[in-house]
């Protein structure tokens, strides 16, 4: 709720408060969209989590708690989003990641969950369509509160690893949130109306490569 209120008010704000990981709750979470905005013509796959680690630090838990919410989460919510968007003719748009696109040391189960994300929004683009479509965009490093506290403040010296992050990317820094927002936007309105099954990567020429 608190979320709400930075945002402002008025009838096309509804909360709908829920947990990704359980699919009784994917259904919750729609239902309660649907029934506050009286439909559903776009859907935004936004929850995620990271967690670093190498492999030997990998546990069951840790690789549960990231697929069930980046994967999983993504899976149900779409699924229980499909009649009213196909109803609509509305469209899908996930939070993948450059890392996702290529391989990232000691991100190896976030790489996996961002990776299926990728996978299974081509998957369904092709199942959805022509009725809905489906995207996702590829965010390299953000500037969020999920990288500063799961990636950055993790790490013995932040400060470091924060300079690393921004030299990175060749355009030397990382995402403003913003930024993400407009490509977000951009695939969900009219103007990609002939866009469905893409992976858009908005990471300043990270999965470009690096010289």
């Amino acid at each position: 709720m608190q979320s709400i209120s930075r945002l402002g008010s008025g009838s096309h704000l509804v909360a709908a408060p829920g947990d990704v990981s359980i699919v009784k709750d994917c259904e919750l979470i729609v239902g309660a969209a649907v029934r506050g905005l009286g439909g559903l013509d776009i859907l935004v796959n936004s929850a995620g989590i990271a967690e670093t680690g190498s492999l030997a630090d990998c546990d069951e838990d840790m690789w549960d708690r990231t697929l069930d919410t980046n994967l999983k989460g993504t899976f149900f919510c779409i699924r229980a989003a499909h009649p009213y968007l196909k109803k609509s003719r509305g469209n899908i748009v996930n939070l993948a990641s450059d890392a996702g696109l290529i391989g990232d040391k000691e991100l190896s189960v976030y790489c996996a969950s961002k990776g299926g994300v990728v996978n299974l929004t081509r998957a369904l683009a092709l199942e959805m369509a022509p009725d809905v479509r489906v995207n996702c965009v590829c965010p390299g490093y953000t500037d969020t509160d999920m990288v500063r506290r799961d990636v950055i403040d993790r790490t013995p010296d932040p400060a470091t690893t924060e300079a690393s992050m921004k030299s990175y990317a060749p355009l030397k820094r990382i995402a403003k949130p913003e930024e993400i927002g407009k490509a977000i936007a951009y695939l969900a309105c009219d103007d990609s109306i002939f866009i469905t099954g893409v992976a858009l990567p908005i990471d300043g020429g990270n999965t470009a490569g690096h010289g």
